[in-house]
């Protein structure tokens, strides 16, 4: 015990380093989906993250995107408490059977024009969960998905880019 108390004293903390990619980019992409949420909403993005029944690793990663790293916040991304004010639904984990009625209503809840973005591949097609009892299926099988990003979980970066190609495609079309 007392060896192990000396070298938590004396050893540098194990802690992970900051993600690989250059600051520059990540403004560079959020500074991006800003533009083209005002141009297609006339404001910022607001964004309502629900979790259907996950693990919630893809949870720790779409709430890195409000951390000091990312900090999508300044550039007028912002997550919001209620469906009523959000423009975007990201939702993470297969939907079980307990949360299937709650998606539903939070669908319901969301105005127009909304999108629903799947994070992960358990919300795209139930991963490790699929064969569970507790599985209605994957979040297509409830309610319209606009936008599936994949990954285990994906990472913040990759969200931004989904974000951007969803609203550029949407002020096109």
């Amino acid at each position: 015990m007392r060896r192990m108390l000396f070298e938590g004293l004396f050893r540098r903390p194990v802690t992970e380093g900051a993600p690989a990619v250059a600051d520059a980019e990540i403004d560079a992409l959020a500074e991006r989906l800003g533009v083209a949420a005002k141009a297609r909403l006339g404001r910022s993005l607001s964004i309502r993250e629900v979790d259907a029944g996950s693990c919630n690793g893809c949870e720790l990663e779409v709430h890195a995107l409000n951390n000091s790293y990312y900090d999508v916040e300044r550039f007028g991304l912002r997550f919001v408490a209620s469906p009523r004010h959000a423009d975007v639904l990201m939702v993470t984990g297969p939907v079980t059977a307990n949360m299937r009625e709650g998606l539903e209503r939070t669908y319901a809840a969301t105005p127009a024009p909304k999108w629903v973005v799947a994070i992960g591949d358990c919300a795209a097609g139930c991963g490790v969960f699929g064969k569970s009892y507790a599985v209605v299926g994957a979040v297509s099988d409830v309610i319209p998905v606009d936008l599936v990003i994949p990954g285990c979980p994906p990472e913040p970066i990759d969200m931004l880019k989904g974000l951007i190609g969803l609203v550029e495609a949407s002020a096109r079309g």
